[in-house]
């Protein structure tokens, strides 16, 4: 695979952070890793974005690594209806960016935005960008309580529109039963891989 979409179960799952891990762990291998923000949402001078070129030392411009930059941190829809100007997205401006970027690197690395049933626009939800890419997915979920209810939902959505799920990490390990619990009882339920526990830190 030259890509894969980095998904997760709601927001502030950690998702910038196990991208962030991920590419580390990838480019001790030796492998070339890029990354694609498609859109992001918060002030530009702090975005995920900007932190994982700062971190990843990457030599991409910005613009690249992140087509779309919206204000306000909300859901991109969110953003439109808040601001009353319309969201002008168009995903071949994403397909392009990810075309160029599998030509300069090995893999790369491709982070959603919030949850994957997250409206981008009133008709068109990431999971929607996730198809139309064509990329295998890896979710990210909560380790702790709630976690059942949003990963069963998010692998039926993702599984519904027949997009290849190639596992699952659970991130914030503190210790807490239902953190031992769960991963168990997700792989049992939706017949897919727990690859890797987090343990939790800040940023």
């Amino acid at each position: 695979m030259s890509s894969i979409f980095i998904t997760g179960t709601d927001t502030e799952v950690g998702k910038t952070f196990i991208t962030l891990l991920l590419a580390q762990y990838l480019i001790e291998q030796g492998i070339d890793v890029g990354i694609l923000k498609p859109i992001s949402c918060g002030p530009k001078k702090d975005n995920d974005a900007v932190y994982l070129k700062k971190k990843l030392k990457l030599k991409d411009p910005l613009e690249l690594i992140n087509p779309y930059n919206l204000p306000l941190p909300l859901a991109p829809y969110a953003n439109e209806l808040h601001k009353k100007k319309k969201f002008r997205f168009n995903k071949n401006k994403i397909k392009t960016a990810l075309k160029e970027l599998e030509k300069k690197h090995d893999l790369v690395l491709v982070e959603g935005v919030g949850g994957t049933l997250v409206p981008i626009t009133k008709n068109y939800l990431v999971v929607d960008l996730i198809k139309d890419l064509k990329l295998p997915t890896l979710i990210v979920a909560r380790a702790g309580l709630g976690t059942l209810n949003h990963t069963l939902l998010t692998v039926e959505a993702l599984k519904k529109r027949k997009i290849d799920i190639i596992g699952i990490v659970m991130n914030g390990f503190k210790g807490k039963l239902s953190e031992k619990t769960n991963p168990e009882i997700i792989e049992k339920l939706t017949k897919i891989k727990v690859i890797g526990t987090v343990k939790w830190q800040k940023k």
